[in-house]
């Protein structure tokens, strides 16, 4: 890599030479400015106010404008005689934890390479003591007509510096705050933690750049005479958020999807319904608090809401099991009751039997009747038992 500035690090009355190398590159696609009735280019020339002459890169310098729009033309030469002790050294003031950088205040991103043998080590013994502390260096450089702040870190093996903005040039952040007292309840904060869960972490190499690549088929699709459709534009609500808590339990949902977590799928590919507990009466709450917390272990998933995601399994089948053995005693009971009706049935056909036969037999035919009942009596007793 080319380096854009040679000098030295000051550690101390350790002096370490160094070069600065661009820690990051544009690819950003840039654009010509085109003349749209016949397609030529456009041109920025550089022309002299007072002759109305295009003049040449070696015959332009520099200048302060003052107040009054006086010129005062400064040269390079009065730049680099300033008594600054950072024109060509990266002054390390300071060292701090890393926390302590406001992320507000960073700006381009260098690598220092160690400029010759003689570097080496005390490069290496920099590099190994910021590892061991920590923390990183605040100094102090001049780059591109301006003295600068920056902070050294370690990255793999290598010294990285940030340009850092000086304190007063980051802006307070005044009316950007929304206007008014806004409450966030704790459901829909609960929420959002959940959203933040399920969005979980991200391999940062996996990120590229979408708009980039649109941009690179557009052009070699006119390249090639090819029409291009325009894309269907995404629903995304204007921007109007009418029931934050649907908003949110929907964000969760597309999220476990997208991400294919575990359970997400019902089969079809479509996600388990989300629905309210039902309210109990005060004589059951206490079988159902229990019947609910031992299924929501195995079975369900309880969202922040008071909401409870069901999904199959076999322990919602074990927890079925005591309204079968209800179906079984209705069974059994409807046995019973057709066991006792078969036995009166029987009572009556033998009466009328014996009665038919002799008018003189009625006694008899009450005592066998009795003696029926009294038969029937126990059998009904162990069919009840």
């Amino acid at each position: 890599m080319r380096s854009i500035w040679n000098g030295a690090i000051s550690f101390g009355l350790v002096s370490i030479p160094i070069k600065l190398v661009n820690a990051t590159e544009n690819h950003s696609i840039s654009f010509r400015q085109i003349h749209l009735a016949d397609g030529g280019r456009i041109r920025y020339r550089k022309v002299c106010e007072l002759d109305e002459e295009e003049v040449s890169g070696g015959e332009i310098g520099k200048a302060y404008e003052d107040a009054d729009g006086t010129m005062i033309p400064i040269t390079d030469e009065d730049l680099a005689q300033l008594p600054l002790p950072t024109a060509k050294t990266i002054e390390i003031v300071a060292f701090v934890p890393a926390d302590r950088i406001d992320p507000l205040q960073m700006d381009a991103a260098y690598y220092l390479s160690a400029n010759g043998v003689p570097a080496a080590k005390p490069y290496t013994l920099l590099r190994e003591a910021l590892k061991r502390s920590n923390r990183v260096a605040v100094a102090k450089y001049a780059l591109r007509g301006r003295e600068r702040l920056g902070m050294l870190r370690v990255v793999d093996d290598v010294i990285a510096m940030h340009g850092l903005l000086w304190p007063d040039e980051i802006r307070a952040p005044q009316d950007a705050a929304p206007e008014g007292d806004i409450t966030v309840r704790d459901a829909e904060l609960d929420l959002a933690d959940a959203l933040m869960d399920t969005l979980g972490e991200v391999d940062m190499d996996s990120l590229h750049d979408d708009y980039r690549e649109a941009v690179e088929e557009l052009v070699a699709a006119k390249a090639a005479g090819e029409t291009v459709l325009p894309a269907e534009p995404e629903d995304t609500g204007d921007g109007k958020v009418i029931d934050l808590i649907a908003a949110l339990e929907n964000s969760v949902r597309a999220a476990r999807k997208s991400r294919n977590v575990e359970g997400a799928d019902d089969g079809d590919g479509g996600m388990a319904d989300v629905h309210p507990i039902k309210k109990t009466s005060s004589k059951t709450s206490g079988k159902t608090a229990q019947t609910t917390t031992g299924t929501a272990k195995k079975t369900t998933h309880r969202t922040p809401t008071g909401k409870t995601v069901t999904r199959s399994g076999s322990s919602t089948a074990k927890k079925s099991a005591p309204k079968s053995t209800g179906a079984k005693k209705s069974t059994s009971t409807a046995k019973k009751s057709a066991g006792s009706a078969g036995s009166r049935t029987t009572a009556k056909k033998t009466t009328t039997k014996t009665a038919t036969k002799t008018a003189t037999k009625k006694r008899t035919s009450s005592s066998s009747g009795g003696t029926t009942a009294k038969k029937t009596a126990p059998s009904r007793k162990r069919t009840s038992a």
